[in-house]
């Protein structure tokens, strides 16, 4: 089994920036895919960014292209999601997922088999 740790998130202004992390544990040692989801209260979940095991292949949401940075330390099995230029509209729980490397399924829609507990963001104006 592998758990999945969120930590990061917090309360900040329109416009600021905060980097939340993830720290995977157990059963790591194949390695694992990486991404980033969030959800609105009441909406859908929604992707926002995934990274792959092995190689340099990063994917982003629409609506974060440009604005958020994710990035991982294989080492530490810890992947970031650095979010700057930060909107209300990013105000979510924000969820980490992970799951075994699947070079041929696409980040943004494959299953994710790991998620974390979500850590809250919100963005005041």
């Amino acid at each position: 089994q592998v758990q999945l740790v969120e930590s990061g998130g917090g309360l900040v202004q329109a416009g600021d920036s905060l980097r939340v992390s993830c720290a995977a544990s157990g059963r790591t040692s194949s390695g694992l895919d990486m991404g980033w989801f969030r959800q609105a209260a009441g909406k859908e979940r929604e992707f926002v960014a995934a990274i792959r095991w092995r190689s340099s292949t990063i994917v982003y949401g629409d609506s974060v292209k440009g604005r958020f940075a994710i990035s991982r330390d294989n080492a530490k099995n810890t992947v970031y999601l650095q979010m700057n230029s930060l909107k209300p509209e990013d105000t979510a729980v924000y969820y980490c997922a992970a799951g075994p490397p699947k070079l041929y399924d696409s980040l943004r829609t494959r299953t994710y088999e790991h998620w974390g507990q979500g850590t809250q963001v919100t963005v005041s104006s």
